[in-house]
């Protein structure tokens, strides 16, 4: 699956540096340009100067939560439309996955989740 993903901007955002790290290793040979974020401001004017494909996004950030970025970057944009977003917390509560499915998430993941599975998810959303 190298270089599949030539052409396309993906935006990492968590506030946990070593979240960051293992995400953009495991796809540091898809081909595609990797950003990050550390919170939800950086998120958004990334997001705003960049227009990735693809938000991988956590809902816990410092300065704007993963929920208010998801309404930011999804205003005025058409369900389906990029960018396309996986996101993922520690929490495992129904409340906040019916919420971030609302507000139209195209994949919700639960920490720990396996790296595979996250990379397969990107791949499956960035290439359909």
């Amino acid at each position: 699956m190298a270089q599949a993903l030539e052409g396309k901007t993906i935006l990492v955002v968590d506030d946990d540096p070593d979240i960051v790290a293992a995400i953009t290793a495991a796809l540091a040979d898809s081909g595609a340009t990797l950003k990050s974020a550390g919170d939800g401001v950086t998120a958004v004017n990334l997001a705003e100067q960049h227009d990735p494909d693809l938000v991988i996004l956590d809902i816990m950030l410092p300065q704007k939560s993963g929920f208010l970025v998801l309404e930011r970057i999804r205003k005025n944009k058409p369900r389906g439309s990029k960018p396309r977003v996986i996101m993922i917390t520690g929490n495992t509560g129904r409340r906040h996955r019916q919420y971030a499915e609302a507000l139209g998430v195209d994949e919700y993941l639960t920490k720990p989740f396996r790296m595979e599975r996250l990379v397969e998810v990107t791949h499956k959303l960035l290439s359909g």
